[in-house]
């Protein structure tokens, strides 16, 4: 699955920021970290923060928090806000699909989209951090044992 520049800035964003949800970071301290446009950044902390995903705080050592709900957002609830996902609305106009190849054709494609959905609605952002925690554990220990 092919994803957009700002699908890729809100998912760096939201886990950066759900990795500890009592601590501010600014667009630029995460545009820095993971080498994106800062402005482009903020553009998609808005959009974030209007579904309710993150949180501005103003002022002096402001930036943004996570504010959703870690065990039930999804992948699927992050890339929904900036794709289109499933395609529907392109194959549909595709003039070859109303032949009997690109109707299988469809039929095929439209069972891969609900495969993803199904796959990025199954996982939280909780579960991926904690992925992410026991990759590096292991990888910790196995540099330890060299």
């Amino acid at each position: 699955m092919k994803l957009q520049k700002a699908t890729y800035c809100a998912l760096y964003a939201v886990l950066e920021l759900a990795r500890d949800p009592n601590v501010q970071l600014s667009a630029t301290d995460i545009a820095d970290k993971y080498n994106i446009s800062a402005n482009h950044l903020a553009k998609v902390l808005r959009d974030l923060g209007r579904a309710g995903l993150v949180e501005s705080v103003r002022g002096a050592g402001g930036g943004y928090r996570f504010s959703g709900n870690l065990k039930r957002t999804t992948l699927f609830d992050v890339i929904h806000l900036f794709e289109d996902v499933g395609g529907e609305n392109e194959r549909a106009r595709d003039a070859q699909a109303d032949t009997d190849i690109g109707s299988a054709l469809n039929l095929v494609l439209t069972e891969i989209d609900e495969i993803a959905i199904a796959t990025l609605g199954s996982v939280t952002i909780g579960t991926l951090l904690k992925t992410m925690r026991w990759r590096t554990e292991r990888q910790e220990r196995e540099e330890a044992e060299v």
